[in-house]
């Protein structure tokens, strides 16, 4: 409905996905480290339209890589977005590892969108700034704050939760 409202096709054709790692509690359930943030705990991987809107999620160890993330979060909007087939991604998606195990599941097209080696400070990334948005939005929910839960499917649901809040509020201040 709010992408409709906006004029768009309701089914996207073009994704941005992006994983974020997150700190857990002592509640138990899978953990692991993110070295390259330095973080123990879990990471959500989430594919959204471009408009921002939440299409897919899966919350994992943050032991795992983008790239080896990124088949899984893909496979499981495949069905639910049939016309999905276009993801734009960062450089950590970047390598034949990931074409390969997508290539297994369907007819995807990757564009990594990189920043540009001569950019001093921050710049604005095309189509990736998108998902960073849809972290930000999610992260004003007090309780995505942290992985407070003690099972996947539990933080999974947090994070839809928080989604249709905010797609709610969205809908009835246009509507």
């Amino acid at each position: 409905k709010a992408r409709e409202m906006a004029g768009r096709e309701a089914s996207p054709t073009a994704g941005v996905i992006d994983s974020q790692s997150v700190k857990t509690t002592e509640a138990g359930g899978p953990r692991g480290f993110d070295a390259g943030k330095k973080i123990k705990g879990r990471k959500r991987h989430i594919i959204t339209d471009t408009m921002g809107h939440l299409v897919g999620a899966i919350v994992h160890h943050a032991g795992i890589q983008d790239r080896d993330g990124a088949p899984d979060v893909l496979k499981s909007v495949k069905s639910l977005y049939p016309w999905l087939r276009h993801v734009f991604a960062d450089g950590g998606y970047a390598g034949p590892k990931l074409s390969e195990r997508l290539a297994k599941i369907g007819k995807w097209t990757i564009q990594i969108v990189k920043r540009s080696d001569a950019a001093n400070g921050f710049e604005l990334l095309p189509r990736r700034w998108v998902v960073e948005r849809t972290f930000a939005w999610l992260g004003r929910c007090r309780r995505l704050a942290k992985d407070f839960e003690a099972t996947v499917a539990s933080a999974t649901a947090w994070l839809f939760l928080a989604h249709i809040r905010l797609l709610t509020r969205k809908i009835a201040r246009n509507g």
